[in-house]
Parts: structure tokens; sequence; C-alpha cells
């Protein structure tokens, strides 16, 4: 149902965005701000920030996906399942830019793209609601006396006292579940230095390699199909031999070395980094999510997952706003900064390996 509510909003929003593209271009205010510059306030522009809006409080469909897919999961296949995971976004990054610039060629331009978006938003709205069935399911108390939204999607829990073996799942308590602040730590830094990534290279690529937009959705491409390739068969072989913690050390040694390539002007040396970044990435990834999941248990996974994207939602405001900021400051050397920061991770990363060695003498000496 959550993920029914989710991709709705997303739909609406792609309506909503398709509406902005329609409407003529009516001027409703005028900004002059040394600051931001100078620019119009449309009723299309208007429409454009609803929707995003829209989609936005709408959102945590990535965060409930996980959730579930920890459900449906158990300890032998769960990092081959965030493997998988990883690996269909990863495919829907190549074909999502390749669509849309086809769709976009056309005399209808920006329309067609956002329409395509739409009408994928109702496939997974078909998928989820006839082909997605409920993996846990909430127990609901009829005799509720003050009406509640959630009452009316049928997901309003009695009260922990009125239930035996109740685990409270509100985000205060997330906090409290041992090792899961360490966790959002973790889960921050990387979406900071990611964000970093994603904000600067752009301006790098245009800029100082001198790459057009071909060259730079050539290179994003080649990127999602090495990870797609590591998140596959490579994982599924390395996690029968590695555990998670290994790989989330191995891969961030990995990413650390690849935004320090990135520095370069050398083009060879620049698709080396997006080798780097697809092996560290596809390493890690996966199976950061697949501790988390393990340390969220079995009650209370929507509500981990719901904190740790928003600690990562958080982490990509603050990176992609200074990520542009630094690079029109410092160049090149956001990435050394960027790489800092997966530095930084790998040296937390050993905590986790100490976390699952405690763990795993708890479980074979429980008293």
């Amino acid at each position: 149902k959550i993920l029914m509510i989710s991709q709705a909003g997303t739909l609406i929003a792609w309506m909503i965005f398709i509406v902005a593209l329609i409407v003529p271009i009516e001027s409703i205010t005028s900004v002059e701000s040394g600051a931001v510059g100078s620019f119009i306030i449309t009723l299309p522009l208007l429409l454009l920030v609803f929707a995003r809006a829209l989609d936005g409080l709408t959102g945590g469909n990535i965060s409930v996906a996980n959730a579930y897919l920890s459900d449906i999961s158990n300890d032998e296949n769960r990092k081959a399942n965030f493997g998988k995971m990883a690996m269909s976004a990863s495919l829907g990054f190549i074909i999502g830019p390749a669509l849309a610039g086809i769709l976009g060629a056309t005399v209808y331009r920006e329309l067609l793209p956002v329409a395509g978006a739409a009408l994928i938003s109702v496939i997974a709205l078909y998928f989820i609601w006839f082909h997605l069935p409920e993996s846990k399911a909430r127990l609901v108390d009829p005799d509720m006396k003050r009406p509640r939204i959630r009452k009316i999607f049928a997901v309003e829990n009695k009260e922990c006292y009125k239930m035996k073996n109740c685990q409270d799942t509100s985000w205060k308590a997330v906090f409290n579940l041992p090792n899961i602040p360490f966790m959002l730590l973790l889960y921050f830094l990387v979406f900071l230095a990611f964000s970093l990534f994603f904000a600067a290279f752009p301006m790098h690529a245009l800029k100082t390699l001198g790459w057009n937009s071909f060259q730079l959705g050539l290179f994003f491409s080649i990127l999602s199909g090495l990870m797609i390739m590591v998140q596959g068969p490579l994982l599924t072989l390395l996690s029968k031999h590695y555990s998670d913690q290994s790989l989330v050390l191995i891969g961030s040694l990995f990413l650390v070395a690849a935004f320090t390539f990135l520095v370069s002007n050398n083009t060879l040396i620049i698709y080396s980094s997006a080798a780097l970044y697809a092996l560290g990435n596809g390493l890690m990834w996966p199976s950061y999510l697949s501790i988390l999941s393990k340390f969220g248990g079995d009650k209370q996974q929507g509500s981990v997952q719901g904190v740790a994207n928003s600690a990562g939602s958080f982490a990509s405001i603050i990176g992609l706003i200074c990520g542009g900021f630094l690079y029109g400051l410092m160049g090149s050397v956001t990435f050394v900064i960027a790489a800092f920061i997966l530095f930084v991770i790998f040296l937390l990363s050993f905590n986790l390996i100490r976390i699952g060695k405690v763990t795993l003498e708890n479980t074979q000496n429980p008293e």
C-alpha cells in the first residue's frame, strides 16, 4: 500500500509536469538578485516546482522496496538480492537516458520523455497492485476511536501495550537500535561523497575535459554497464567467499582510488576511474544494504530503511549544492575531497568487521 501511494504520487507529479509543458508561458514576477542572479518566475516554472515537490512528498519507494526485499530474503541470498536490485537500477540508468534522448529528438521535444516517464509509472502501479503480495501482514485495531489516515489504508497498528512481542517502529526508536546510528553515519557519508561527484563531474567533463553531451552520456552509460557486471555475476561469485563487511571495506578502497583518478585530464585515466568506481560501488553498496537490513530486524525494516533514506537525501542536498560550489572554487580538487570522505568510510568500515565478529560470537554463545 505504501508503494502504491508513493508511485501514485510520482504519476500525478509527471502529469502535472506534462501540463507545465503545455500551458502558455505567462510571467508572474521577476527576481533581481546579486546572490542568485536575475530570472523570471512563470506559471510553467511554478507547476514544475510543485510537481517535483509532490514527487518528493510522496517519495520513499526506494526505502520501502529495500525493506520489502529484506523481508523476502534470508542470510544466504540477502547480499545477492540487493546486488540484483542495484543491478536493475544501473540498467535503468542506461535505458532511461537513451530512451529520453531518442524521444526528445522528435518534434515533441521534452513532452515525449515526460509522457514516457508517466507511462512507466502506470506500468509500475500495475505490477505493484497485481503482482506484489504483501510481505508482512500488519495487525489492525478495529476499535480505534480517533480516525486516522493510516487506518483508512488498513495499516494502523495497535499500540505496543496491546500486542505481544511488539517493537516500536518510530524514527526515534530506530536510533536506539544497536549499531544503527553508526550505519546511518556511513549512509550519510556515502551519499555525500557520491553527490559531490555527480554535481562536479558534468562541469569537469564539459569545462576541463572538453566533452560534449554525447561523450558525457557515453561515459555514464559505460559506467552503468560496468556496474551491472559487478553487481550481478561478480558480486554473486565473491559473496560466496567474502563477508559483507569485507566487501564494504574493499569496495570503499576502490572508490577512494576512483575519485582520486578523476583529478587527471587524461581520458584513459578517467575511464579507468569509471572501472574502479563500478567495482567499488558494485561491491560496497549492496553489501552495506545487506548489513543494514540485518541490523534492522524483522519488525523495524521499513523504519530503518526510511530513516536511512532520509539521511541519504539530506546528504544529497548538501553534496549537490556544495559540489557545484566547490568545483567553481577549487576545480578538480573537489574529487579529492570526495576521495577523502570515502577514505574516512574505509577507516570506519573496520568497525563493521568488529561488529560482525561480536554478533557472530553472540550467536554462537547466546548465554
